[in-house]
C-alpha cells in the first residue's frame, strides 16, 4: 500500500513542470504564480485529487532553479517589443517635453 502522504516522481515532475508555466496559461494575472494556484491547477487537470500547498512549496523550494520566482511580466516576449515600446516611449517624451 501506498503511503498517502507519498507520491510518485511523474506527479513531482507534473507540479514542477506547471510551475514553470506562464501564469496567463494557468488564467492568473500576468504578475504572479503563487503554490496555491499551482495547487489549483495540479487538481483541475487532474494530476492529483489531493495535495497540501506545503508539500508543493517543500518539492518546489528543494531545486536550485526557482522560475515559478521568476517574474515573467518584467522579461518582455515579444520579439517586436522594442519596436512597440519606442513608439509609445517617444510619444511620452515628447508629451513630457511639450508640458516643461
Amino acid at each position: 500500500m501506498v503511503d498517502p502522504g507519498s507520491f510518485p516522481p511523474e506527479v513531482v515532475v507534473a507540479v514542477k513542470s506547471l510551475a514553470c508555466e506562464l501564469p496567463s496559461r494557468l488564467g492568473v494575472p500576468l504578475s504572479r504564480l503563487y503554490v496555491p494556484d499551482i495547487r489549483q491547477a495540479v487538481i483541475e487537470q487532474g494530476i492529483v485529487t489531493e495535495i497540501s500547498g506545503a508539500t508543493i512549496w517543500r518539492w518546489l523550494s528543494q531545486d536550485a532553479i526557482s522560475p515559478w520566482r521568476h517574474r515573467s511580466w518584467i522579461f518582455p516576449r515579444d520579439p517586436s517589443f522594442e519596436t512597440k515600446a519606442a513608439r509609445v516611449l517617444d510619444l511620452y517624451a515628447g508629451g513630457c517635453a511639450t508640458k516643461s
